[in-house]
This record gives structure tokens, C-alpha cells and sequence, in this order.
């Protein structure tokens, strides 16, 4: 399952993430233990800790002593703010620069990808 690019605690990580964002996991609700995760994917239980600890550290994630793991109240928009801003300055500066260097215009952009919704490839 995991044979994405980086370690396997942040692939864990975004594959949790992934879910809070998608609903799998809603606010206030149990995740599975970082030796659940470790048992299901078949990874060594300080990797999947190690992964589940990322979200706590956001703040996404807290334990609820002797019952388990949660999502944190507010995690999805965490999640969706932090994704945002990555989003923006994986895909958007770049994407600028190059207009730039094109000479297109902000109006030519829109356009581009007004047309592009209407008929995604």
C-alpha cells in the first residue's frame, strides 16, 4: 500500500489525513490505534506511531487516556488550510511565474481555466 514517494510514518500520515478530509474519520470520533495501523498495513509499530504522532503534533489528532485516539475538533479545516497552502505554493506560484514569462495576461489565465473546467482532459 505504501509505495509513494517519502517515508512510510508520512504516507501513514497523509493516508489518515486523507481520510479525516474525506470524512472517513468525522470530528470528535475514534481512529485506530498506531498498533492497529501497524497490524492492518503490516508496518513496524514505531513507523506507525511515528505517523499517527505528526497528526497529534498538528493538532489533528489527540488520546484520550486508556480509551484511544481522536479527531481533534476543527482537524479537517487544519488539514484543508494546510493543503491549501501547499497547493498554492506547489502548483500556483509556479504556475504564475510561468504566465509571467509568457506575457498572459490574469484575464488569459481565467480564461484557460474556465476552459478547462468546462472540459476537463
Amino acid at each position: 500500500m505504501f509505495a509513494g514517494e517519502g517515508p512510510i510514518f508520512q504516507q501513514l500520515a497523509a493516508k489518515i489525513a486523507d481520510d479525516i478530509v474525506g470524512g472517513t474519520y468525522a470530528e470528535e470520533t475514534a481512529v485506530p490505534s498506531a498498533t492497529d495501523f501497524a497490524v492492518f498495513h503490516q508496518m513496524n509499530p514505531a513507523t506507525a506511531s511515528k505517523g499517527v504522532n505528526m497528526l497529534v503534533e498538528l493538532g489533528v489528532l489527540y488520546k484520550k487516556r486508556g480509551i484511544g485516539m481522536f479527531v481533534a475538533t476543527g482537524a479537517r479545516d487544519v488539514l484543508l488550510r494546510q493543503r491549501r497552502e501547499e497547493f498554492r505554493a506547489q502548483y500556483m506560484r509556479p504556475l504564475l511565474r510561468e504566465a509571467l514569462v509568457l506575457d498572459i495576461t490574469a484575464s488569459e489565465l481565467h480564461s484557460m481555466i474556465d476552459d478547462e473546467e468546462q472540459d476537463p482532459a
